[in-house]
């Protein structure tokens, strides 16, 4: 009987296979995340890289990594900011105009920087060192050793990144913000505003799609107290795709012109 034994620091076939598969994958999504144009479509990307991973943990023999990179980063952050993207929407010119005058410079010469200093943290972890694996960390389980790791031995770096995701998210808040370039309008204005640029039916606002129609549904323009149709009562979505029935079939003013002419 022949017995496989794989020395520490030693790369098994497969796993070897499955790097040289994944690993370009992961560094083509991960260069299609910076250079696409749609933020929905980066944000795709960015959980295959996750995924990809994720699934570099679980080879590695670090389970509990794996598992909470997919279930917490990717299923819960990811998507999460996935769905933001997809309901609030964002503009392609909305990422070309800048809050803070001269920051892409100095965005990009941090970028550099964080680069540079990450390759050399790499390097200097990794370069003339024997390979000792994860047997010895994961004695009584990747959990408790991850945990006594992190508790222990990293928990100033582990307090400090925390501190500095933190302070990350604040300071994107602070430069996704646009001042306003108008006084805020009161109600009083508003209220004005809306008499003197909208006729008189719909200075109340427009009434629910199909109301006061004859079919009462959401693709069929409501009607004013006048009878015409108000087109802007069918959601945007339903015209820019071409379902909104036509108005001029549901005017009853100019139905009842109509047959005022015939008689």
């Amino acid at each position: 009987m022949m017995q496989l034994a794989i020395e520490v620091g030693q790369t098994a076939t497969p796993e070897a296979v499955m790097f040289w598969i994944l690993g370009p994958l992961a560094v083509l999504a991960a260069l299609g995340m910076l250079l696409v144009k749609k933020a929905v479509h980066s944000a795709i990307l960015m959980a295959f890289v996750m995924v990809v991973l994720a699934v570099f943990y679980i080879a590695q023999d670090a389970v509990f990594l794996g598992i909470v990179q997919v279930v917490v980063y990717t299923g819960a952050v990811m998507m999460l900011f996935l769905f933001i993207l997809m309901l609030v929407g964002v503009d392609s010119s909305d990422s070309l105009t800048e809050t803070i005058r001269g920051l892409r410079p100095i965005a990009i010469t941090a970028a550099v920087g964080f680069g540079g200093l990450m390759v050399s943290l790499l390097g200097r972890a990794t370069l003339g060192r024997d390979a000792i694996g994860l047997s010895a960390a994961n004695a009584d389980g990747n959990v408790e050793g991850i945990g006594y790791l992190l508790f222990s031995r990293f928990v100033w770096p582990f307090e400090v990144i925390s501190a500095l995701l933190v302070t990350a998210a604040l300071g994107a808040m602070v430069l996704a913000h646009q001042p306003r370039s108008s006084k805020k309008t009161t109600q009083r204005q508003q209220s004005i505003n809306r008499f003197r640029g909208e006729s008189i039916a719909t200075a109340a606002g427009l009434p629910a799609p199909g109301v006061y129609a004859r079919h009462n549904a959401v693709d069929v323009p409501a009607l004013l107290p006048d009878g015409t149709p108000a087109p802007n009562s069918v959601n945007a979505s339903l015209k820019a795709r071409g379902d909104m029935l036509d108005s001029n079939t549901f005017d009853l003013k100019k139905i009842s012109t109509q047959v005022e002419e015939e008689k």
